[in-house]
């Protein structure tokens, strides 16, 4: 079925490459152009990669470097060495820091006040002050606790020799909690003669501090307690010196604690700094005469802590790490830096794996992979001991850095190539396409008007939908205008013929009558007309063919054999398009039904309602095949959307020549119109069968017979 209602393909030349340069040409540019086009794009991405990675380069030896100057300086071995205690925040009391020298020279202001600025151990509040609480690196030093700072203070009222009463002078209380004891000390200010800039200057006395508002009268200066107190001529809100503004004072105390002293001679191993200092907590309040509101709180909230190993970090680029291990100390627990968290900033993960695939240097021939990453080895010299400093970059970083920026400009690239498609798609489409059908269909026509090749399927050809104002546009016309003639020429030429059949099948007929007549008259063997008579009879056969198309097809042999209906219809509605007719729909449940049936006669049978159907139905609408069989018969119910029969023709348009008179006329493949059902009907017929239309609600419905067979 599938070989009947194809229809032959057009007859097509073969075209030899020439034919298709252009095409080849063209196309081979813009897929050129579109390569060139990403390939410039990696080039210039692996050159970003080669400067941002010799940049990093550049940045992380000089990061390197920074970090190792800010680790030299007394501020970062501060941190280093108080890296494992929590930052010193006020609040709830300070703990000592271990400073980077083995003392400090407390009785010199200048002297005292460089070391702490250096070392950066200060805590910084929000009203100016500040306060350095720390011990020096050498125990044989001596056991004491520095404390070095400065707060804002009127006129200072100093305590005079031999009186008791603390209420009216400045003085500070010191308190220190150690190993679940508290020591406190009360220091009054007593003044010294100025001396250089220092407008006031003296000493702080300690004492052991009671909590009485009052000396003692047995009470003595604390032996190994020193502290000194200088005060700047200069107001802190305006310049020179006005009675009662706020100058800076500056002090410098000096803490005797027992505990450290006695471990000095102790015979086990002197561990210093202590392992407790971390938890020791420090509280320095400086006290105006006549109240009792501080001055100055060490514990006074909103306070900067002192300098850390966070703020060496903050050096550091995005992703590097620095590692910092005691040289000579196994089980000392290695110190961990990293810079900050490296970013994706929302970059494509697809073009983040290529920057990473991409090599360094592609034109030095170098294979797809990652470049090592850096890392460099550095000792640091420090007063407790030295220390291995190991840094290791990120390249990490320099790709995704590379792959925001790639992706903020990645539109550039689909932007060209969407460019470079379009302007393909329109010389594809304006130019190319109408060239190639151009060049396929005059091949076909110089092909198909040549001796042997003329036929009815010339009519197929068309260039009309070529046409245009352009050159190929008027090229397509002057051909479409010849074809036409073409066309027109052979229609009528096969209109000529088809009207000579017709003359001489009537001209055969017309004689045919009398001959058989005069068969009569002279049948007898005997008669010497009859010898005569059947030779004419042969020679109207030969020259005119069969009197009509009736008795051509009653004199048609049709071979009625075994033939699976169920199968057939499916295979019918699978292959119906090939013959120009769509949406063919098979409803069936696939159990086979053996009818008595001729397959080919059968094909012209289904092959001509279809044919009717595909005229008649509305375009969109499918045309539907059902099967139904009882024990005896089986029936094939071919139905279509569409203008119904009139009633008056349903039994009339089986018969030859019969046909609506409503529809324009055309051209059947059967030759003559209405022609298709006389056909359908002869053939089922001989088959044993029978074929009947019927009109439905939307449309017409044929109804194929067939006798069932077991």
């Amino acid at each position: 079925m599938k070989r009947l209602l194809r229809r032959p393909a057009l007859e097509m030349p073969r075209l030899g490459l020439p034919a298709f340069r252009l095409r080849i040409l063209v196309r081979s540019v813009f897929l050129l152009l579109a390569l060139a086009t990403v390939a410039l794009s990696v080039v210039l991405l692996q050159e970003e990669k080669e400067r941002a990675w010799k940049s990093y380069q550049h940045g992380f030896e000089r990061s390197q470097s920074e970090v190792m100057a800010r680790l030299r300086h007394p501020s970062g071995q501060l941190a280093l060495l108080n890296a494992d205690h929590q930052p010193q925040r006020a609040g709830s009391g300070l703990a000592p820091l271990l400073l980077p020298y083995s003392a400090l020279d407390f009785d010199d202001q200048n002297k005292a006040q460089q070391a702490v600025e250096m070392a950066g151990c200060a805590v910084q509040y929000p009203d100016g002050s500040s306060l350095c609480a720390a011990i020096g690196n050498n125990p044989y030093a001596g056991g004491f606790i520095y404390l070095v700072g400065s707060f804002y203070a009127g006129e200072l009222v100093p305590r005079e020799r031999g009186v008791l009463a603390l209420v009216g002078v400045h003085r500070a209380l010191i308190a220190l909690d150690m190993r679940g004891e508290q020591f406190r000390w009360v220091a009054p200010f007593e003044a010294l003669a100025p001396q250089g800039t220092v407008s006031t200057r003296g000493r702080l006395t300690g004492f052991v501090d009671t909590g009485d508002a009052a000396l003692d009268i047995r009470a003595r200066p604390v032996r190994d307690f020193r502290g000194w107190l200088w005060q700047s001529g200069t107001c802190r809100d305006l310049a020179g010196a006005l009675p009662g503004c706020a100058r800076r004072t500056f002090y410098s105390v000096r803490l005797p604690v027992e505990l450290f002293r006695e471990a000095l001679f102790q015979k086990r191993p002197l561990v210093w700094p202590p392992d407790d200092l971390g938890a020791m907590r420090l509280r320095v309040q400086m006290l105006a005469p006549g109240t009792s509101t501080a001055l100055f709180d060490s514990n006074t909230p909103g306070a900067q802590p002192a300098a850390s190993l966070a703020e060496v970090a903050r050096t550091l680029l995005p992703g590097e790490r620095v590692q910092i291990r005691k040289l000579g100390n196994s089980d000392s627990e290695a110190i961990a830096l990293k810079g900050t968290e490296v970013q994706a900033e929302h970059s494509a993960p697809w073009l983040i794996r290529f920057i990473s695939w991409l090599p360094l240097d592609l034109r030095s021939g170098a294979q797809a992979r990652p470049p090592e990453i850096p890392s460099g080895l550095d000792i640091l010299d420090t007063p407790t001991g030295n220390y291995a400093v190991t840094f290791t970059g990120n390249l990490r970083g320099v790709e995704l850095g590379l792959a925001a920026v790639a992706t903020r400009l990645s539109w550039y690239l689909p932007a060209m190539l969407g460019a470079i498609a379009l302007a393909w798609l329109v010389v594809e489409v304006g130019l190319l396409r109408r060239v190639t059908a151009l060049t396929r269909r005059a091949a076909a026509v110089s092909y198909n008007v040549q001796p042997g090749h003329t036929g009815p399927r010339l009519g197929d050809l068309d260039v009309s939908d070529l046409r245009g104002s352009d050159e190929l546009g008027i090229l397509a016309g002057g051909l479409a205008d010849l074809l036409q003639r073409v066309k027109d020429d052979l229609a009528r030429e096969q209109l000529r013929a088809q009207q000579e059949r017709d003359m001489w099948h009537a001209v055969g007929h017309e004689i045919m009558s009398p001959l058989q007549s005069l068969m009569v008259l002279h049948g007898a063997p005997g008669d010497p007309g009859h010898r005569y008579i059947q030779r004419m009879q042969q020679a109207v056969h030969v020259l005119y063919g069969t009197a009509s198309p009736a008795e051509a097809l009653e004199a048609a042999d049709v071979t009625a054999g075994r033939l699976d209906l169920d199968a057939y219809l499916r295979h019918v509605a699978d292959n119906a398009h090939f013959a120009g007719i769509d949406q063919v729909v098979y409803a069936g449940d696939g159990e086979p039904v053996i009818v008595r049936a001729d397959e080919f006669a059968l094909e012209d049978v289904v092959t001509h309602i279809l044919r009717n159907a595909d005229r008649y139905r509305p375009a969109g609408t499918a045309i539907t095949l059902a099967l139904k069989a009882s024990e005896s018969t089986a029936s094939a119910t071919i139905t279509n959307q569409g203008a119904t029969i009139a009633e008056e023709l349903l039994e009339r348009i089986f018969e030859l020549g019969v046909s609506d008179p409503g529809l324009p006329p055309l051209a059947s493949e059967g030759g003559h119109r209405g022609q298709g059902l006389f056909v359908a009907k002869t053939y089922m017929a001989k088959m044993g069968g029978t074929i009947s239309a019927r009109n439905t609600a939307d449309g017409v419905a044929f109804t194929l017979t067939f006798q069932r067979l077991g």
